[in-house]
């Protein structure tokens, strides 16, 4: 170990240093920041997600089009982006003919690509998703000491949960 840093606990052998369990992840956020209003030494706290799962929200159906379109739009972005980074080293009408340039092969590629790549798939992903893992239970672990100063200044606040409030 160096210095004076002190170890990171794992929060498996953290837990009786809980001061309160929530739902959902904003609820967490809301007990750390109110506590963090409130004077507590946050830096002796820790959020720590539970029972984490793969959540794939399908947004669409993917076409060859869309596949291509979406790959056009990406590559514009990015061909405009170089194009303007050129375009700072070249004066008067040169500028504008770069940025133009780049956007315009970036547009071309980028739709080549998307349909490239969608049409590699053979059909086996015909469908556009968002992937986010989420957890189930969001623990809020107190170090140093400090677990029930926090439990008791989320209770004055208001947002201790009802079952932490009671034990």
């Amino acid at each position: 170990m160096l210095g004076s840093q002190t170890p990171l606990l794992d929060p498996v052998s953290a837990a009786w240093n809980t001061v309160a369990r929530f739902d959902d992840y904003p609820s967490a956020q809301r007990a750390v920041d109110q506590l963090s209003d409130d004077g507590f030494p946050v830096e002796k706290l820790d959020i720590v997600g539970s029972d984490v799962r793969l959540v794939e929200r399908v947004t669409g159906r993917l076409t060859t089009g869309r596949a291509t379109g979406a790959g056009a739009l990406s590559g514009l972005w990015a061909g405009l982006l170089l194009g303007i980074l050129l375009g700072l080293f070249t004066s008067g009408h040169s500028f504008l003919a770069a940025a133009a340039t780049g956007a315009a092969l970036g547009t071309l590629w980028g739709a080549v690509f998307g349909y490239v790549t969608h049409a590699r798939t053979r059909g086996q992903r015909d469908f556009s998703s968002q992937r986010q893992l989420v957890a189930t239970r969001y623990d809020l672990i107190a170090r140093g000491g400090t677990v029930e100063a926090a439990k008791s200044m989320l209770a004055a606040a208001g947002l201790l949960p009802q079952t932490e409030a009671a034990s």
